[in-house]
């Protein structure tokens, strides 16, 4: 059975706003639906281990309240990235939330295992500010793995609309421009997801299910 690894923020506070972020669940609960749909396996990593923070829990969202309940107890209990082995795994999924930006970018294990993933012939995806997971994650030559790559991701203008970009430590879409990706976007918050070889991004959450989509393919030998 091809395996899947969700990789979650384990940062919780947004800036000096006072208030909490973590993992979008959205942006798992669905995707998790349409691997599990195809067969399948599901597992989470986190930056720190243990419990993962989450963020975008919204009453009457019936897919992401069944997927907290069939995984609490991998979300509360996620390995780290240097407990796993990149064999175990055909996908790397880096899941958005605000969270990422403060520690995906220096999370060296999960750079690594991403690295190995890819190298061994894996996919990567990310979406929304999960590309922020890929800013350490370099080819077997050194090179970043953005680079020269269509790249979707939650965008500048975004950030702008949701009055956070003067609260991120940085900004995603730049900061992926500076490691040489080639920026795809479409209108502010509308679903847009690109495969350029096996790298895989969507823009925003509503991306999300089509990343996920986009991942099986690229993972199913032809």
């Amino acid at each position: 059975m091809p395996k899947v690894l969700f990789a979650l923020t384990s940062h919780d506070r947004l800036g000096d706003t006072g208030r909490r972020t973590g993992f979008y669940v959205p942006e798992i609960a669905y995707p998790a639906e349409v691997f599990t749909a195809a067969g399948w396996d599901v597992g989470v990593v986190s930056v720190q281990g243990g419990e993962a923070p989450r963020d975008g829990v919204k009453e009457g969202d019936t897919v992401s309240a069944a997927f907290l309940a069939a995984y609490a107890d991998e979300l509360k209990n996620t390995p780290s990235a240097n407990q796993l082995d990149p064999a175990d795994y055909d996908v790397i999924y880096f899941v958005g939330g605000h969270g990422t930006m403060w520690d995906f970018p220096g999370a060296t294990d999960l750079a690594a295992l991403t690295s190995a993933i890819y190298s061994r012939g894996g996919v990567v995806a990310a979406v929304c500010h999960g590309p922020a997971g890929l800013l350490s994650a370099d080819l077997d030559d050194g090179s970043p793995i953005v680079q020269g790559k269509q790249v979707a991701a939650f965008t500048n203008e975004e950030e702008a609309a949701v009055g956070l970009d003067d609260v991120v430590p940085f900004a995603l879409e730049t900061a992926l421009i500076e490691k040489g990706a080639k920026i795809t976007k479409a209108e502010n918050f509308a679903a847009h997801a690109v495969a350029d070889g096996r790298l895989v991004t969507g823009q925003n959450p509503a991306s999300a299910t089509r990343v996920a989509e986009l991942a099986i393919l690229q993972a199913t030998p032809a």
